[in-house]
C-alpha cells in the first residue's frame, strides 16, 4: 500500500506547544526507525469507535511525514525526530512577504511527491497553500492561539476567504481559537474543525520529586503553588505574583515555585521584590523535563492573558493537579470551573488569590478537583485521541 506523505509546515522545531504537538503527531502515526527516543504512550481511552482509525494505524507505516521549516535553527525537537528517520528541509524566511519562499515550499511540495501539507499557524499557511495552488497536494491549516489583544488587519479579512477556498481542512485546538478565526480572519465558521491538543501522560519519580524539595529548601509543611510557562508578558506572571501575596496574608505556610526563563525575567524579579514575598517564591529557571517539578505542586496555576492549550496545563492535569485558570482561550474548555478546577475573570489578582485560597482551605475539593482532572484528561486530552482525529483527517482528506 502506498503511504501517504503528509509534510508538516511550520516556522522551526524549537521547544514549544505547538512544536510539541507536531511531534507529537509525528510520533504517533509513524513507525521510527528506533524507539530509544519514543516517550512512553498512554493507554487507550474514549469511545472505541471514535479511536478506532487510531487503532488500525497508531505507529504503522500508513504515514510518511517531513517537516519543511520555513526559519533556521531548527531546534531540539528536530533532532529528536531526525534521530527517528523524519526528514526535514529547512529555509530561511526573509523579512517582509517572501516571494522566492513560496517558490522554494512549491518546489519541495512537488519535488518530494507530498499528498498532504499540513500547515501550524497562519503565516505557514499563507505561504504552504499559495505555494500548493494547482497541484495535487491537499492543505491541512490548524492555527494554535492568538495574540492579545486580537485583532486582524482589513487586507487579512479580504484575503484569508481566498486562501480558505484553496484549503481541504481548517483546524483549530480550542472552540475559543475556532470563533477567534471566524471574527477576526473571516474564515467560514463551517470551515473549521476543533480538534484539541493531546500529550503523553506525564511520568515522574517520585524519588526524585522529593529530592528536588529538598535541593529547593522547600519546607515539608508548606503547600505548593506553582506553574511552568515561559517568561513572557503574555503570560502574566506578575498578576500571579500579586495574587500570591493576597494568598500569604492569611496562608503563610506556601511556596511558589514558577520554572521558565525569558524576557519578562526582571519585570518578574523586580515584583517579587516590590510585594517581599522573596522568600516564598522559586524561580527554578528553564527546565527542558520539568515532570517532577510539577509532580510537587499541589495546585497548578495559570494566569495567561491569552491562551490556546496549555502543553504544562495538560501534563498537570494527567498527574491529578487542580487548577486555577483565568479564562483566557481555551483555558475555560480545559478546566470546567468547580469540576476539576477553578476559572477566574481574566488579569483579576483578586479573584485569583481567591480561588487559591478556596481551594487551601478545603482539602476535599482540592482532592476532588485533581481526581477530576486526570479522568478529564484521559477522556479528552491523551495525544491518542488527537492522532486518531489526525489520522482519520489525512486519511479523509487523501481520498
Amino acid at each position: 500500500m502506498k503511504q501517504t506523505h503528509i509534510m508538516h509546515i511550520t516556522y522551526d522545531m524549537r521547544i514549544g506547544g505547538t512544536e510539541m504537538v507536531i511531534k507529537n503527531i509525528i510520533d504517533g502515526l509513524t513507525q521510527p526507525k528506533s524507539d530509544t527516543n519514543r516517550h512512553s504512550r498512554g493507554h487507550l481511552v474514549g469511545n472505541p469507535e471514535s479511536l478506532e482509525p487510531q487503532l488500525k494505524h497508531n505507529g504503522d507505516e500508513s504515514f510518511k511525514m517531513s517537516v519543511l521549516c520555513i526559519e533556521s535553527p531548527l531546534g531540539p525537537f528536530a533532532e529528536e525526530l531526525q534521530e527517528n528517520g523524519i526528514e526535514f528541509f529547512e529555509l530561511n524566511r526573509q523579512p517582509g512577504f517572501d516571494t522566492n519562499l513560496i517558490r522554494q515550499v512549491r518546489r519541495t511540495i512537488k519535488d518530494n511527491s507530498v499528498d498532504i501539507i499540513h500547515c501550524h499557524q497562519y503565516t505557514p499557511w499563507v505561504y504552504g497553500v499559495i505555494a500548493a495552488v494547482f497541484t495535487i497536494t491537499k492543505v491541512i491549516f490548524t492555527e494554535h492561539g492568538r495574540f492579545y489583544p486580537d485583532s486582524c488587519s482589513w487586507k487579512r479579512k479580504l484575503i484569508n476567504p481566498i486562501l480558505n477556498l484553496f484549503t481541504d481542512q481548517v483546524t483549530a485546538i480550542s472552540k475559543a481559537t475556532k470563533q477567534a478565526l471566524v471574527e477576526f480572519e473571516n474564515i467560514p465558521e463551517k470551515s473549521i474543525d476543533v480538534i484539541y491538543n493531546g500529550i503523553a501522560p506525564l511520568t515522574f519519580n517520585a524519588e526524585k520529586a522529593q529530592a528536588l524539595r529538598q535541593t529547593l529548601n522547600i519546607p515539608d509543611e508548606h503547600t505548593i503553588l506553582g506553574t511552568v510557562a515561559r517568561f513572557d508578558p503574555i503570560k502574566n506572571h506578575t498578576m500571579m505574583l500579586k495574587a500570591f501575596a493576597k494568598v500569604l496574608m492569611s496562608q503563610p505556610k506556601c511556596t511558589l515555585l514558577i520554572v521558565g526563563d525569558g524576557e519578562e525575567r526582571n519585570n518578574i524579579e523586580q515584583c517579587i521584590t516590590e510585594l517581599n514575598i522573596e522568600n516564598n517564591v522559586i524561580l527554578s529557571g528553564y527546565e527542558s523535563k520539568p515532570a517532577e517539578h510539577i509532580a510537587l505542586m499541589d495546585v497548578f496555576l495559570l494566569s495567561s492573558l491569552s491562551e490556546g492549550t496549555s502543553m504544562t496545563l495538560l501534563e498537570a492535569m494527567s498527574i491529578g493537579k487542580p487548577c486555577v485558570v483565568t479564562n483566557a482561550g481555551g483555558n475555560p474548555e480545559i478546566i470546567i470551573n468547580k469540576q476539576n478546577g477553578i476559572v477566574t475573570e481574566n488579569n483579576n489578582a483578586d479573584e485569583f488569590s481567591h480561588a487559591i485560597s478556596t481551594l487551601l482551605i478545603s482539602k476535599e475539593q482540592t482532592i476532588k478537583y485533581g481526581e477530576q482532572s486526570k479522568i478529564m484528561f484521559k477522556q479528552l486530552f491523551n495525544e491518542n485521541i488527537m492522532n486518531g482525529k489526525f489520522s482519520s483527517l489525512y486519511q479523509w482528506k487523501n481520498l
